[in-house]
């Protein structure tokens, strides 16, 4: 995403030019970042930490009315513990991001219940939904269901419905009407309609889906350890809180929820989007800690919540632990800067080079030589699903129409890639291959790469 940021920086017009699945609010913190921090990864992991206390500082005062200090430290040291053991491979992922904009969603909500239904607060919590969207477009059921819960509590309230959940919406279309105007003032407007209705709808959501509670079990090291303690803590919470009910208890139920429905829709199973459930499941787990240090329970259920919350804070340092010692980051840094050293080693100044990657360090590569391509694609995952499909043979063509023309000074296969892996791919991709073959030699083959430059009679 910083190589996108880049580009845009650079000209590029968002999807006209660059083809990619995320939303333009993605783009627009990246650029962010870039401008402030700079591209190295130190800016963008003081960026991640940076957004890592705020969203802390964020379940600590949402909490605190609901579980006291004690509760509200214990939900900002879970999550914290819970994003810090995952590695420096989850820093600023989307769905990380993702929690923070949540939470103050649900601030908002709860503020407007706790005082007399005041419309004020459901502004503010539609603006950061709707930013949320611009991030994920998952969010939008989020936003929706925020939009319920409003209704129930002015209904209960005696108050008009309407005009709540028309603020919660309205407020809610602020950010993505912003970006909409935006891309359609860059002239991205319509590239982003086609993409996302010829590729991404129908396409891209059923590419290489699992089941995700399967993927929890057996893929993800002390993944199902950590859910299953802060599930258990979290139903805890739920149970512990006082009564009545209160409503920021209930808005974590409903966050966890939707949480389980992020995870479960996306149908990846991918570690990262937990990230939700995680954070609603450790504001409960927050809950329970705090019902357990205000004397209100029997010594057995207190040392129940304390040996829970400690088996917790085990696991998942035994994560981070292991994360901190991941070989294949260690890799793929040294696959990066051996490409890098390869590609500028080549004659090719002023020329573009075209990756074919998804995550094995060739538009890393890219963007630390600041190297353009001649195509759009970024990916080449595109071109290996559904591949009858005539949507999928349109980004062939494209994609071979525009190595032909745009004559690359070197085209740079990843042998790592998804869902299609190993060199052997090119085989299913005659046009390219055919174009290997008659115009380029194999000049390079690295550990995880094949540098293929272009031959001086073509």
């Amino acid at each position: 995403m910083h190589y996108v940021a880049w580009l845009i920086g650079q000209g590029a017009v968002p999807y006209r030019d660059v083809f990619d699945m995320n939303l333009p609010g993605v783009y627009a913190l990246h650029a962010m970042v870039l401008a402030t921090l700079g591209p190295g990864d130190l800016g963008w992991r003081l960026f991640d930490l940076g957004w890592l206390l705020a969203t802390a500082t964020l379940l600590f005062a949402y909490c605190r009315p609901l579980a006291g200090p004690v509760g509200g430290a214990a939900t900002a040291l879970l999550f914290s513990l819970y994003h810090l053991a995952g590695g420096a491979w989850r820093a600023g992922q989307r769905d990380y991001l993702l929690c923070a904009l949540l939470i103050l969603g649900v601030w908002g909500v709860a503020l407007s219940w706790e005082s007399a239904d005041a419309l004020w607060p459901l502004a503010g919590a539609g603006l950061v939904l709707g930013a949320a969207v611009t991030l994920k477009p998952h969010a939008t059921l989020f936003l929706a269901a925020a939009a319920a819960i409003v209704a129930v509590g002015r209904r209960r309230a005696e108050r008009s419905w309407v005009a709540g959940v028309g603020l919660v919406l309205g407020a809610g279309l602020v950010a993505p009407a912003l970006v909409i105007g935006w891309l359609a003032w860059r002239g991205g407007l319509r590239a982003f309609i086609s993409v996302l209705a010829d590729y991404v709808l129908p396409l891209y959501g059923s590419v290489d889906r699992v089941n995700p509670w399967r993927a929890l079990l057996f893929w993800h090291v002390y993944g199902w350890q950590i859910f299953s303690l802060l599930s258990i803590l979290a139903v805890a919470g739920a149970i512990l809180s006082r009564r009545p009910f209160p409503i920021r208890a209930g808005l974590a139920v409903v966050g966890a929820g939707y949480g389980a429905v992020h995870f479960v829709g996306q149908g990846k199973g991918w570690e990262y989007h937990l990230y939700p459930l995680a954070c609603f499941l450790c504001l409960l787990a927050g809950a329970a800690v705090g019902a357990a240090a205000s004397g209100r329970l029997t010594l057995g259920p207190r040392v129940a919540v304390a040996s829970l919350l400690a088996a917790t804070v085990i696991v998942m340092g035994a994560k981070g632990a292991d994360a901190s010692r991941a070989p294949w980051i260690v890799a793929k840094e040294r696959t990066v800067t051996a490409l890098a050293e390869d590609l500028r080693a080549l004659p090719s100044r002023g020329q573009t080079v075209q990756v074919m990657d998804t995550t094995a360090g060739g538009i890393h590569a890219l963007f630390r030589l600041g190297l353009r391509q001649p195509t759009r694609f970024m990916y080449d995952f595109h071109f290996f699903h559904d591949e009858s499909d005539p949507r999928i043979q349109a980004l062939r063509a494209e994609f071979a129409r525009g190595l032909a023309l745009g004559r690359p000074a070197a085209i740079v296969v990843m042998r790592d890639s998804w869902p299609a892996l190993s060199y052997d791919r090119l085989a299913r991709f005659p046009e390219v291959e055919r174009l290997l073959a008659d115009r380029y030699t194999l000049a390079r083959e690295g550990d995880g790469y094949r540098i293929y430059a272009k031959r001086s009679d073509s």
